[in-house]
């Protein structure tokens, strides 16, 4: 993609250089002429138009096989390549030995219980030790599933940090079914998470559009579905248990948007404990005691990472029409932090806490 590799860091221009393709793009035939950095920026909303124009001055962005600046003007059909001074890197993926929780399988379908901490698919940064690589490796022996063929393989995703399940399909029919099932929101999946702050009502809905925040293109923001800006998306929650200064919570996704639920907790006031992204890292409800202090820091040891679980997924099974239902139980970090809180609250009158 585009936006990884212009991530990457650019170098001065040397007209002795050797530059090797790493994107490329046709323009349409019916399109208007417009700046190229706005054209891409476009193209690419996750990358911001200023990174575009340091690459153009910087003589990786080409067109028709030359090199231009960030105020050309494409033109229909421009083919429009991005130049770098090295070697694309390989992304083909690798079979590796990692051990792999699997908790169903049969020839069609494969579920597997994510630990946190494991990426799921190769990607900037992160071209090995992914989850991906172990279904790869896992699989190695059938000899109708290649882990590089985009029929086949993982449906959906969670992020690094987030533990639990996902269903892979080791048929192109079976990703085919379960696609579909995932655009038209039949499937069903549950969250447990661990948010900062009391709720004060004991289930919710939130919706608000999800997209890159301008500010800090390492997380997402929410905007209001009026604002024409980003996707559409849904989370509806309801309260497990409450420990005071934090509370426990399912959550049922409408939508699957990146970083969803810790977005919208995030945009209600809720960030998730220990999400150090969206400032879950920091003590945002509780005492200012020392000893309070100790404790919050002692629980994001416990748990240093997000603490959202992908509990329950869903789905018909694509071949026997079948309903699948699984759940998986809370990692050993993340059912630590919960018992933390459970000692912490014992003797406490919930009455006497922020919401």
């Amino acid at each position: 993609m585009l936006e990884e590799k212009l991530n990457q860091d650019i170098l001065d221009d040397d007209d002795e250089q050797q530059l090797y393709e790493h994107w490329k793009i046709v323009v349409d035939a019916g399109q208007a002429p417009v700046r190229i950095d706005k054209f891409l920026a476009e193209k690419n909303p996750y990358q911001s138009r200023n990174r575009i124009q340091n690459a153009a001055d910087a003589g990786f962005i080409h067109v028709n096989g030359k090199p231009v600046k960030s105020n050309y003007k494409v033109r229909p059909e421009d083919e429009i390549t991005l130049m770098l001074d090295r070697p694309k890197h390989d992304t083909s993926i690798v079979a590796e030995d990692i051990p792999l929780n699997v908790v169903y399988e049969d020839d069609d379908v494969m579920v597997v219980n994510k630990e946190a901490g494991m990426v799921v698919h190769p990607g900037a940064g992160n071209f090995t030790g992914t989850l991906i690589n172990a279904i790869a490796y896992y699989l190695r022996d059938l000899k109708t599933f290649d882990a590089n063929n985009p029929e086949v393989g993982l449906v959906h995703r969670i992020d690094k940090d987030t533990s639990g399940l996902l269903v892979v399909a080791k048929t192109p029919e079976a990703k085919t079914s379960l696609g579909k099932q995932f655009f038209n929101k039949t499937t069903h999946r549950s969250y447990n998470a661990l948010v900062w702050g009391n709720m004060v009502e004991d289930e919710g809905r939130i919706e608000g559009n999800i997209a890159r925040d301008p500010k800090n293109r390492l997380r997402m923001k929410v905007f209001s579905p009026e604002s024409g800006i980003g996707k559409s998306a849904v989370t509806h929650y309801r309260v497990i248990e409450r420990f005071g200064y934090v509370t426990l919570i399912e959550c049922i996704l409408e939508t699957g948007r990146t970083h969803q639920i810790r977005a919208h907790m995030k945009h209600i006031g809720h960030p998730l404990f220990a999400d150090e992204t969206y400032g879950g890292m920091e003590i945002l409800r509780g005492q200012r005691s020392s000893a309070y202090k100790a404790f919050i820091q002692n629980c994001f040891k416990l748990c240093p990472r997000q603490a959202l679980h992908a509990k329950t997924l869903g789905f018909v099974h694509p071949c026997t029409g079948k309903q699948m239902d699984f759940t998986s139980e809370w990692p050993a970090d993340f059912a630590a932090l919960i018992e933390k809180w459970r000692g912490f609250i014992k003797g406490t009158t919930l009455d006497t806490f922020e919401s």
